[in-house]
């Protein structure tokens, strides 16, 4: 009887045990640090610090990592209280870069703006930091390189990065657009705040789109620069979308005057010349700057179409007119840079940038779409839509996202959707469709644009139309600015 008893107890001692263990609850917090990402103008005045969080929300007693977070304080004595949230695009590129130019920041004329770094990226703790693909796409540009080897080099990096970040204990699962909105969420809370203003471009206007769905109590409103769908399968359309856009941008050329005279019928020139291209590649020799050898490019159609992402808007009809009549001192420029190791070989993000996509986007793409989009179009054949293949995602192998991540949200909040009508990215037609699920919603279409125009350091208008919006949100910014913008002037000579 009495052992029983002591078993019983012991029973009753590790039942209250687990039951602690169970309903413990991990707490965010955030401390401030000295030490900062980057260099901050003088005069500004900010805190700099490290929201913690859980890296498995379903772990309450689990492994907790480290975002950067600066909150800038506004340049008005007395600011409005409902702060702007802001986080980059991507998926895998840094928000804190951004901390450096807070001077030209038209939004710190009137609130606090709040620059949070999304977990994974290049100074979260951790980093899911990939050299391997880095080093995969320079050696992959090289003129030597044996494309039939291709998929394997990229197979063998996504390899060696998921082996040396689970080595670490890094949950690959755990870095998802669902709970990078959670980690924003636990900032808001955090830092006490009631009210707040959401600015998201490119990728992380999905962040937005989920804060919205989730957690849309104190959201007062968003503008979404660029904007993604979730309910958009990305690499079904990326090649579709090129096209348009070059269709569209030498059609207005076109319809230009001064351009049509200088690159009469540059359209249909330009397009048949891709096409004898992919059936016979262009031959570059350039020299390599690292030994003095001439190296030689074979070029098709798929490698030429880069002129509409590699050159400024205004200047694609005329380098395209200098490809044409063979010269290639431009073409030269851009293969010579190819030799050299690019700054990011550390593949900041990337890492980061495979869980996202390969949980969310592969899932729901058709790779029977993707093979046919692939070899749809003779003038660029063998360009695929896909961000990664499927073999990639395979060897990544984390979990894909619920259905609803790929359903279209609803919400009434104030929304502003703005697109660069050059944009092929995200196109203008994913945002004019957004609307039909936000009633309270504007769009604003920057003519001869190209993404996220809100970060064009050449022209603030889209930024002053954001800022616009923050101060007004029942209503549609129409900055004076915004007049002048009539799409671009062609350069002709």
């Amino acid at each position: 009887m009495k052992s029983y008893s002591i078993l019983f107890l012991f029973l009753v001692f590790n039942s209250c045990s687990d039951q602690q263990k169970n309903t413990v609850e991990f707490t965010p917090s955030f401390k401030e640090s000295s030490e900062t990402t980057h260099k901050i103008p003088e005069g500004q005045d900010f805190t700099f610090g490290y929201l913690e969080v859980l890296e498995n929300r379903n772990q309450p007693t689990g492994k907790t990592i480290q975002l950067p977070v600066y909150i800038f304080k506004s340049r008005n004595p007395n600011p409005k209280k409902d702060p702007i949230i802001y986080t980059v695009g991507g998926p895998g590129s840094s928000t804190m870069r951004s901390a450096q130019y807070m001077n030209y920041y038209k939004y710190l004329d009137d609130r606090d703006f709040i620059l949070v770094e999304q977990r994974g990226t290049q100074f979260a703790k951790p980093s899911l930091d990939c050299p391997a693909w880095s080093e995969a796409i320079y050696l992959s540009n090289l003129p030597d390189f044996d494309e039939t080897k291709r998929d394997r080099l990229f197979e063998d990096a996504a390899s060696q990065c998921k082996t040396a970040l689970t080595k670490k204990g890094i949950d690959l699962n755990s870095y998802t657009t669902n709970e990078i909105a959670a980690d924003i969420e636990d900032l808001r809370k955090v830092l006490h705040i009631e009210s707040y203003n959401l600015l998201t471009i490119s990728y992380s206007t999905k962040i937005a789109q989920v804060l919205l769905r989730d957690y849309p109590e104190t959201i007062r409103s968003v503008v979404m620069d660029s904007p993604l769908p979730l309910e958009v399968n990305y690499g079904e359309e990326s090649v579709a979308n090129l096209l348009e856009v070059a269709h569209a941008l030498l059609s207005d050329c076109e319809s230009d005057a001064d351009c049509n005279i200088a690159f009469p019928n540059l359209k249909n020139r330009f397009f048949k010349y891709l096409k004898e291209k992919t059936e016979n590649p262009l031959i570059v020799e350039v020299k390599n700057p690292t030994n003095g050898k001439l190296e030689t490019f074979y070029l098709k159609g798929e490698d030429l179409i880069t002129v509409f992402t590699a050159t400024s808007i205004p200047n694609i009809p005329f380098e395209i007119e200098k490809m044409l009549n063979n010269d290639l001192s431009s073409i030269k420029a851009q293969l010579s840079n190819l030799f050299e190791k690019p700054d990011t070989f550390n593949g900041y993000g990337l890492g980061m940038r495979l869980s996202v996509w390969c949980a969310e986007e592969y899932p729901f793409n058709s790779q029977d779409r993707i093979k046919l989009e692939t070899n749809k179009y003779p003038e660029i054949k063998g360009l695929s839509p896909a961000v990664f293949k499927e073999e990639v995602c395979t060897i990544w192998g984390v979990k894909k996202v619920n259905d609803i991540e790929n359903t279209p949200i609803q919400s009434d909040k104030p929304i502003l959707l703005i697109s660069g009508s050059y944009d092929n990215e995200t196109p203008v037609k994913w945002a004019a469709a957004m609307k039909n699920n936000l009633p309270n919603s504007y769009h604003l279409i920057f003519e001869g644009w190209t993404h996220t125009p809100t970060t064009n350091w050449g022209n603030p208008c889209g930024m002053q139309a954001a800022n616009d919006f923050f101060n007004n949100p029942n209503q549609q910014p129409t900055p004076e600015c915004l007049e002048t913008i009539k799409g671009p002037v062609f350069k002709t000579e």
